[in-house]
């Protein structure tokens, strides 16, 4: 949807170079996020003059909000090669093997989603993270042996939507922890103008701050939303993005003044119609509107508790007075 090449393999490329692209390359170009920038340049900076590697970095929190951006980053600021993968696709204990053993010293692994390692891959992993060493079980029953292989020095950057599913052994082999959370708004419009810089095009003050109100304090939501944004400026023959074009393209993507989308509303509309404000578990809720509950869980729900229109209770997610004062009217929509 974001590309425009010809063909498959073009398309690709494309992609993949311009997303490459927006990615800040060093600390300075990330926007916000201060107190974790300075807590990773001073290991970094104490890596270097140790001769050592990073300790292994563990990154939480709502999707959007920058893990994978930081991981590349920080390969680029320790300027060492970055290996990425993702915790479901490490499926058996030889890929984890596979990967380990290609790395070179001091370079970056970076492990998207890594709660969902399967447990067995997990104590490989362990005493990889801890002493540089991967053991192999060769065989089964009383013939089973084990080989030990030396690892070079790395570090491993974890990311995870779902901290809670971590093991604590897991978890435990972090040097360091970082939750990150949403973004103020004025930290998002300032986003929106690096980014509509890189990409060639001027941005007004006031269209800049609409996306960043819109935008659910997510940065790649508010990247995404400026993308078509750009797409509406272009076909209008617009060399800069301003307001009326920004309310024009948000009004097609369906995004309303509080950052809601059609999915955000079906839910506020169903804690209120449907379930007449009571408390519903979140596998009726998701039902209701049919959605998958890890989706309404992990996408759509932190930003609604966030802006405070539903609530957690011990008997499952409720409206609350602000969501039915705004959003009276959509049951009827």
């Amino acid at each position: 949807m974001d590309e425009y090449a010809t063909t498959p393999d073009a398309k690709n490329e494309n992609e993949v170079a311009f997303e490459g692209a927006l990615r800040p390359s060093n600390f300075k170009e990330v926007i916000g996020r201060k107190a974790e920038k300075r807590s990773l340049e001073i290991m970094i900076e104490s890596a270097k003059k140790r001769d050592a590697a990073v300790d292994h970095i563990l990154f939480h929190g709502p999707p959007g909000l920058g893990k994978t951006t930081f991981a590349y980053v920080i390969a680029k600021e320790l300027g060492y090669t970055l290996h990425a993968t993702s915790g479901s696709v490490i499926e058996k204990a030889g890929d984890l093997a596979a990967i380990l053993t290609s790395l070179e010293p001091y370079s970056v692994l970076f492990i998207d989603e890594i709660h969902r390692l399967k447990r067995t891959i997990e104590e490989i992993l362990y005493p990889a993270m801890e002493d540089n060493v991967l053991d192999i079980v060769i065989g089964k029953g009383p013939n089973a042996k084990t080989l030990r292989i030396d690892l070079p020095k790395f570090t491993i950057i974890g990311a995870t939507t779902k901290l809670s599913m971590l093991s604590a052994p897991l978890r435990d082999r972090f040097g360091m922890n970082f939750r990150l959370d949403f973004y103020e708004e004025n930290e998002l419009t300032e986003l929106v103008k690096q980014k509509a810089k890189m990409m060639s095009i001027g941005i007004d003050d006031s269209a800049a701050a609409e996306i960043a109100k819109r935008a659910r304090m997510t940065a790649r939501i508010a990247i995404r939303i400026l993308k078509r944004v750009r797409d509406l400026a272009t076909v209008g023959n617009k060399d800069t993005i301003d307001i009326d074009t920004t309310r024009e393209a948000l009004e097609l993507l369906d995004i309303d003044e509080h950052g809601l989308n059609r999915t955000d509303r079906a839910i506020l509309v169903s804690l209120i119609d449907s379930f007449k404000g009571r408390p519903v578990g979140l596998g009726t809720l998701a039902a209701s509107i049919s959605e998958e509950p890890e989706t309404v869980e992990t996408v759509y729900e932190p930003f609604l508790l966030k802006k405070g229109f539903i609530q957690r209770t011990n008997r499952g997610r409720q409206i609350t007075d602000k969501a039915e004062e705004v959003y009276r009217r959509l049951g009827s929509t």
